[in-house]
């Protein structure tokens, strides 16, 4: 099946609106021996926000995503500073690398090795906050090493991780849930459970008053 970009523009209920890359998740599949296996521990992805938060909301992302990067540092700060500081809301971040992107899961590597040292959201930033990356083609092995020197991260520990590919698995198992899910292009977000095709910090202040007024 052939690979290609659909470019959707969500429009939002109160004026904006939301940009959604997409890409089929179908393509054909990698030799056997090339498949990456499904980790099995449980991992359910990185969070911010208190567990007793009364919403929660899953995103599904793509680090090399260019409309993932304007939510992430646009949007998100503003999410995190009226929702997710006051307890209001809790916020889930699962990988959801697309295939047409070369260095998606490599980059999700990356967060992940951060993760290993306490250093998720750090990392996370930095991939999205420094995107010139994701435009370029060329590898960004020495450049996320940056990255991992600007967070502070032990470096030999971090490039034993990245050589070794340890959360590969865990990877690919946050790419079968989101399929399953029914995911089909990034940045998606579930409100406890449910799709929600909005992506303004006005969107989800809205949703998340209303839902907080109903649960009281």
């Amino acid at each position: 099946m052939k690979r290609f970009y659909v470019l959707l523009a969500l429009v939002a209920a109160a004026g904006g609106g939301a940009m959604w890359y997409s890409s089929h998740r179908k393509p054909a599949p990698p030799p056997a021996a090339a498949r990456v296996v499904a980790a099995t521990d449980g991992f359910r992805g990185y969070t911010l926000g208190v567990e007793s938060a009364p919403v929660e909301v899953t995103e599904y992302s793509d680090f090399e995503c260019p409309f993932c990067a304007s939510f992430a540092t646009v949007q998100m700060p503003v999410i995190r500073e009226q929702l997710i500081a006051p307890g209001k809301l809790r916020w889930r971040y699962r990988d959801f690398p697309l295939p047409t992107h070369r260095y998606s899961r490599y980059a999700a590597l990356a967060a992940q090795c951060a993760g290993e040292q306490g250093k998720f959201w750090e990392m996370h930033d930095q991939l999205f906050e420094h995107h010139q990356w994701a435009q370029t083609g060329k590898n960004p092995r020495s450049l996320f090493q940056d990255f991992a020197r600007a967070v502070g991260l032990d470096l030999d520990k971090y490039d034993a991780c990245m050589d070794g590919q340890r959360y590969a698995g865990r990877i690919e198992a946050s790419v079968q849930e989101g399929e399953a899910a029914g995911v089909r292009g990034t940045p998606s977000f579930y409100v406890n459970g449910r799709p929600f095709e909005r992506s303004t910090s006005d969107d989800f202040k809205a949703l998340v008053d209303s839902l907080t007024k109903k649960h009281k």
